[in-house]
């Protein structure tokens, strides 16, 4: 339990998509002008990643890895599939946005016309895709703590957008200086809140 626990404060505070490796900056930008709208979009991601890394870890270790096709006989013991895993992660990602999106457009057609391109970019959002590729690379030992990177990497981009947007309705009645309105106080904030994010690194799980 101590282990999924520590996985899961990890994906959402010290290894946070947005704020510690800026991946899915992109969406996160271009639909954090409102919180209506950067919720909509953070629970898709939530959703995207908490369902495609454990499909994709059951892919990687039963199909894909040197190795993985054991159950099917010894003689496939050599087999090293792992040179398909960017199409088949894109595949399985491409497959649960498309469901997301007919889920959206069919009970808020309001949010999926506000959400606009980025709704079907989430597909080729490096955030999602990068979720997928770190579940590999931290060789994690069941799909219970796949799932729950998944899910906690959902929620840190969650946050870190709605964040965002929040910060950015209220800096509308400010008086930003005119070379930074828009893009540039963004970017500046955010590389505040990734600061601030760092202070997470001290904890000890």
């Amino acid at each position: 339990m101590e282990e999924y626990l520590s996985i899961f404060v990890r994906a959402i505070f010290i290894d946070n998509l947005i704020f510690a490796y800026f991946l899915g900056m992109c969406s996160y930008l271009a639909v954090s002008r409102t919180v209506k709208t950067s919720v909509g979009l953070g629970f898709a991601v939530i959703f995207v990643l908490g369902i495609t890394i454990p499909i994709n870890y059951l892919l990687q270790d039963f199909l894909l890895s040197r190795g993985a096709l054991t159950w099917i006989g010894p003689q496939f013991a050599d087999v090293d599939l792992g040179f398909l895993s960017f199409i088949m992660f894109i595949a399985i990602i491409a497959a649960m946005v498309q469901l997301v999106e007919m889920v959206i457009e069919k009970f808020s057609p309001a949010l999926y016309a506000s959400l606009g391109i980025f709704l079907p970019l989430i597909a080729v959002n490096c955030a999602i895709l990068g979720g997928a590729l770190f579940m590999v690379e931290r060789n994690y030992a069941n799909i219970g703590e796949a799932t729950v990177f998944g899910l906690g990497s959902g929620i840190g981009w969650f946050l870190a957008i709605v964040g965002i947007a929040a910060i950015r309705e209220k800096i509308q009645y400010s008086n930003v200086p005119a070379p930074l309105r828009g893009l540039g106080i963004t970017f500046i904030i955010t590389g505040l809140m990734g600061i601030a994010f760092m202070s997470f690194m001290g904890i000890e799980l």
